[in-house]
């Protein structure tokens, strides 16, 4: 089988389940980058790994990158398209050939934009006029995709669960564990500091368990246009003790302090498509409070067995449910223990690069896939 992949640039998310393809496919994958890495993720860290694979086509290199891209696009037995020209898919999608779309949610500022008749259009163009194209299927890269693509009558039961899949370590708990139940309770937000990201709320949590009488510190890794006034409501708080800014330092890094973290607070609100972060930090064995319109979220937490989700628009629960675990350090153990559980035996790279093989060859021979997997990665998203 040969798979190839379209996407804006390859970045250290889709790296780890592009090498389980490859190794699985016997070198049968390709990855079109079809734009340079951009200075904006360079600036977070993020390293070019667009010549550091056998797999990758960097289709803005040449001119005859961009035509062995094309040839990808038409002569693979699947192909997956995510942030890329549609050009790439236009012949197979003619053909009726076995094709992904990879996205995460399609109205992340609300369904309410179906109003503008150009966001609808765009939408029936791209998405609803394949309707009866029984080989076109979306890999849902989070919870609520499969939703916004059944408002306008696309993919009807071909919407599949996926996601981001970073690279799972298979930590020994009494090493990892060992290395936290610091004296404070370490608390740690990581991200963009950027309105829907929500840091602020990281920072009123921080205020409400100072006066509570909880010994708790919190450390935030990041750059973003609200690093100047969240510091500043840092200082007015009187918490520049409490509160630590580390910076933007590159994703190995991050996954370091991840690892000596306890709790990690994952604060976005619905324009987090994904949210990356959470598959880290609950491999490193975190115990998470999340905002349940995340779009990782209900497919990799249940909340208060791997997990607690709070409602986004409650400040309250999302107090609550820090506290709680602040002050019971065994039940906080044992959420990230499950936690660590998850990402280990079921949302990983290698479990997804299986199942998306075994995915593809039911859907090539026109078998029935819904049977294939119950829950996890190419199971069907409700």
């Amino acid at each position: 089988m040969q798979i190839a992949i379209f996407s804006n640039f390859i970045n250290h998310h889709q790296i780890p389940v592009c090498n389980e393809l490859f190794r699985l496919l016997n070198g049968g994958l390709r990855f079109v980058a079809t734009v340079p890495l951009p200075g904006e993720q360079a600036a977070l860290g993020y390293k070019d790994a667009s010549q550091a694979f056998p797999y990758v086509i960097n289709a803005c290199e040449s001119e005859a990158a961009y035509r062995e891209a094309l040839r990808a696009g038409r002569e693979s037995d699947v192909v997956i398209i995510g942030s890329a020209p549609e050009i790439f898919i236009t012949e197979r999608l003619r053909e009726r050939r076995l094709t992904f779309r990879y996205y995460e949610r399609f109205f992340k500022q609300g369904a309410w934009r179906l109003l503008n008749p150009r966001v609808l259009r765009s939408n029936l163009l791209q998405h609803t006029r394949y309707r009866s194209n029984t080989k076109l299927h979306m890999l849902c890269a989070g919870a609520y995709t499969a939703a916004d693509a059944a408002l306008i009558g696309a993919y009807p039961g071909r919407c599949w669960k996926w996601g981001y899949f970073t690279e799972v370590k298979n930590h020994k708990p009494e090493i990892l564990f060992a290395g936290k139940g610091h004296d404070a309770v370490k608390l740690l937000w990581a991200g963009r500091f950027i309105d829907w990201k929500h840091p602020e709320k990281a920072v009123g949590v921080m205020e409400r368990l100072m006066r509570d009488g909880c010994n708790c510190t919190l450390d935030f890794i990041g750059r973003g246009d609200l690093e100047d006034q969240l510091k500043s409501m840092v200082k007015e708080k009187g918490l520049n003790r409490q509160v630590n800014f580390i910076g933007a330092i590159p994703p190995e890094q991050v996954r370091k302090q991840m690892e000596g973290a306890d709790i990690f607070l994952f604060t976005s609100d619905k324009r987090e498509g994904w949210g990356a972060v959470l598959n880290e930090s609950m491999n490193s064995g975190c115990a998470v409070v999340a905002s349940d319109v995340i779009g990782s979220v209900p497919f990799l937490v249940r909340n208060g067995e791997n997990g607690f989700v709070y409602r986004n628009n409650s400040f309250s629960d999302l107090y609550s449910k820090v506290e709680f675990l602040v002050k019971d350090r065994v039940l906080r153990d044992k959420i990230a223990q499950c936690a660590m559980q998850t990402m280990e035996t079921l949302w990983n790279p290698a479990i997804a690069a299986q199942r998306l093989i075994v995915l593809s060859q039911y859907l090539l021979s026109n078998s029935d896939a819904s049977i294939l997997f119950t829950d996890g990665p190419c199971s069907i998203a409700e």
